[in-house]
């Protein structure tokens, strides 16, 4: 259990943790959404897979991630207590706002890899 709190005690990954409990995404994403670099976002989500709070499933050249069933099943409780947190404060909100119009919009990672700097525009995310 030590080993998923220490997982969880960076906001970077919360802020990933937060998006996942609503959306399926692959690492650009996650990078046009948070302002992050795409090392960074993988360090981070290696970080979480690896204690089984996430998993993620390939399509194409991109891999996409969610939040393990095993990890929803085995840990409810704590899975309730972040979402109201998350609710709750700024940054969180801020991203799944972010997020959701990223998900509205015709976008895709494909565009993200092509057209990174409009994608970014659009999203006021510089």
């Amino acid at each position: 259990m030590d080993n998923i709190f220490k997982a969880l005690g960076d906001e970077n990954r919360l802020r990933i943790l937060n998006l996942l409990f609503n959306y399926e995404l692959c690492v650009c994403e996650f990078e046009v959404i948070l302002d992050l670099t795409q090392s960074n976002v993988s360090r981070h989500l290696g970080k979480l897979k690896n204690v089984g709070i996430i998993t993620g499933y390939k399509d194409a050249q991109w891999i996409h991630y969610r939040i393990s069933d095993q990890f929803k099943k085995e840990n409810r409780m704590l899975m309730e207590y972040l979402q109201n947190k998350f609710g709750s404060e700024g940054v969180f909100i801020e991203d799944l706002k972010k997020c959701s119009a990223y998900v509205e919009s015709p976008y895709t990672c494909q565009t993200i890899n092509n057209e990174r700097e409009l994608v970014l525009s659009l999203f006021e995310l510089q």
